[in-house]
């Protein structure tokens, strides 16, 4: 019997929204929203596990302008800015923290609608 995937329930609620797709982007869980018939569309969330030996289980996720400094700033303890795509305002999220169903919920819907508009 194989270890629980730790990203199961962001999966789940990820490609239970229309269109979005998973593959795999620098070898990680990547969710996409619909693209055209050639290619997808923009990527909102990245499932990380120990990223370059980080020690983090966690998501980067694309964010509204303002949200990544508010989050951060409120709990530092969960969010962080993630390397690589921080710089564009996405937030690191810590899923070893105690975010609630809701909340996590909450992130996703928030970061796929971050990129369609």
């Amino acid at each position: 019997m194989g270890t629980p995937d730790p990203f199961a329930a962001v999966r789940a609620h990820c490609l239970s929204i229309e269109g979005v797709t998973e593959r795999l982007s620098h070898g990680s869980p990547s969710f996409f929203t619909r693209g055209t018939p050639s290619r997808s569309g923009p990527c909102f969330v990245m499932c990380m596990d120990d990223h370059h030996g980080d020690g983090i289980l966690g998501l980067w996720i694309a964010a509204p302008p303002g949200a990544q400094e508010a989050l951060v700033a409120a709990d530092p303890d969960t969010f962080y800015i993630p390397p690589y795509v921080g710089h564009r305002g996405w937030i690191g999220v810590r899923l070893d923290r105690s975010l609630t169903t809701q909340e996590l919920v909450e992130l996703l819907d928030e970061a796929h609608a971050s990129v369609r508009r």
